[in-house]
């Protein structure tokens, strides 16, 4: 009975903590700071316990390795542009 108390204790805990990131993240994005940042770490501190954020954490990196790639393929076309 006692590890129920501890586990649900934790839940609301790992819940609380990852919910105040994400609402400091959406913040964040408006006015100056980190907040794509923030809201990561929420959703790793929510991915140790629900799956659903787990799956918007995947979400999210995919959308990260996007916006890196067309970053660098800009880059690199600038610096052609550059050169002619």
């Amino acid at each position: 009975m006692m590890q129920a108390t501890v586990r649900g204790a934790k839940r609301v805990v790992i819940f609380v903590a990852g919910v105040v990131l994400l609402l400091v993240g959406a913040v964040l994005l408006v006015l100056p700071g980190p907040g794509i940042v923030v809201i990561f770490l929420g959703l790793v501190v929510l991915g140790a316990e629900f799956a659903w954020a787990r799956h918007w954490l995947r979400r999210l990196r995919i959308w990260a390795r996007r916006t890196r790639r067309r970053a660098r393929s800009w880059r690199e076309r600038r610096r052609q542009e550059r050169r002619s």
